[in-house]
């Protein structure tokens, strides 16, 4: 079972799936299936059919949420400085988008290294530590190079090669930064020390949610670590319209992350074809690491955790349950990891950055272990999307 791929997107040679518009979507109150084929024809949970039907996952989140994000483009180079910089150059209908990403070697060995690639930062918001003690790179992404947090749109730095792509929301964009860094370290491979079969994506909040995307729209990725990224994350749209307290939902996330085709969701919630379950199924079968806050209602953890014990079924379908892991503890401030869960990260970065085997990955904490998560999830298999008994 592949741990990474060398390509961004496996599934680019299958077509896009009828996409209905609103009023012809069916209503499933619970969580949709993960392996039912788009069409309704049927699933399948043989691994050799999850190219496919990851691509249609892929495929009804850029159509319903996110908005396209963009191919490869034909021009692309990438440089070193001699301050371990990466610098990329895009090119598109004559217009240059640059990107700039520090590389923060470790302080011993000639590597190649595994690396992580940070929102802002080069460990994005986890301790710097749990990488540079084992010997991971850092590779830091800025996002506004893409585009900004509060999105503008027309008049961002990524609409100067897309311009007739309006309707992005900004996680679609961030992800195709992502893709051009990767794009660049590939580009410079024999000169920037980076392993490329062990890369990892983090960030935390909003930027949990950035690393959440870019883990799932590009394969080359072996490990996403997604902390506390809250609704339009982890969290299911769904459950969170259900929970009794005040969580960032559909019709409360901001309108520059997502296309605006989310929000004819606003009402409709049970339509939407899929869930944030399968955004994170779709990193499988690579490794991913969910970590949680319930300090803090907004991030709906709750939520998160239905979503997470419902993709974990995509891992455990395929006899991979330990590549992914989710670690739900309070305590302690946004984005500033505990004690208690650097064991848990320092595994999966072990494991999956660094090669070690021995470490233990089997990772579901959470104080919501008398949520009845099943309840969304046991039709699955059957024709009865409305029991949620």
């Amino acid at each position: 079972m592949p741990l990474v791929y060398t390509v961004e997107n496996t599934g680019a040679k299958f077509p896009r799936p009828v996409m209905p518009e609103l009023s012809k979507l069916p209503v499933i109150e619970p969580l949709t299936d993960p392996f039912e084929w788009s069409d309704g024809s049927g699933r399948s949970t043989k691994f050799k059919d999850w190219a496919r039907r990851r691509a249609q996952i892929g495929e009804e989140i850029q159509f319903y949420e996110i908005g396209d994000k963009p191919n490869r483009p034909d021009t692309i180079s990438a440089t070193i400085s001699d301050s371990n910089v990466l610098i990329v150059i895009v090119v598109r209908n004559g217009e240059t988008l640059k990107l700039t990403s520090q590389l923060t070697y470790p302080s011993s060995g000639t590597g190649p290294f595994p690396a992580v690639i940070g929102v802002g930062f080069g460990s994005g918001s986890l301790p710097p530590s749990i990488f540079t003690d084992n010997g991971v790179a850092q590779i830091s992404f800025k996002f506004w190079e893409v585009m900004s947090h509060t999105q503008k749109r027309g008049s961002e730095p990524f609409n100067k090669l897309y311009p007739e792509n309006l309707s992005i929301g900004a996680y679609a964009a961030w992800s195709w930064g992502v893709s051009r860094i990767i794009d660049g370290l590939e580009l410079v491979s024999k000169t920037s020390k980076i392993d490329m079969k062990h890369l990892g994506m983090t960030g935390c909040s909003f930027a949990g949610k950035m690393a959440l995307y870019a883990g799932a729209f590009d394969e080359r990725i072996a490990l996403t670590i997604a902390q506390e990224p809250g609704g339009g994350g982890a969290a299911a749209w769904r459950v969170s319209e259900l929970l009794p307290i005040k969580v960032e939902t559909l019709s409360r996330t901001s309108s520059a992350w997502f296309s605006p085709s989310l929000f004819q969701f606003n009402k409709d919630v049970t339509k939407l074809p899929f869930d944030q379950h399968e955004l994170c199924a779709m990193v499988a079968p690579r490794a991913l690491l969910v970590l949680g806050n319930p300090n803090y209602e907004w991030l709906a953890d709750e939520s998160g955790y239905v979503s997470c014990r419902a993709a974990h079924e995509v891992w455990k379908t395929f006899g991979i349950a330990d590549r992914f892991g989710f670690s739900i503890v309070g305590g302690h401030n946004h984005c500033m990891l505990p004690n208690s869960q650097f064991p848990e990260v320092t595994a999966f970065v072990k494991k999956f950055l660094c090669g070690d085997k021995t470490a233990n990955t089997n990772v579901t904490i959470s104080p919501y272990e008398t949520v009845n998560y099943q309840r969304w999830i046991h039709w699955w298999g059957t024709k009865d999307a409305v029991l949620m008994h």
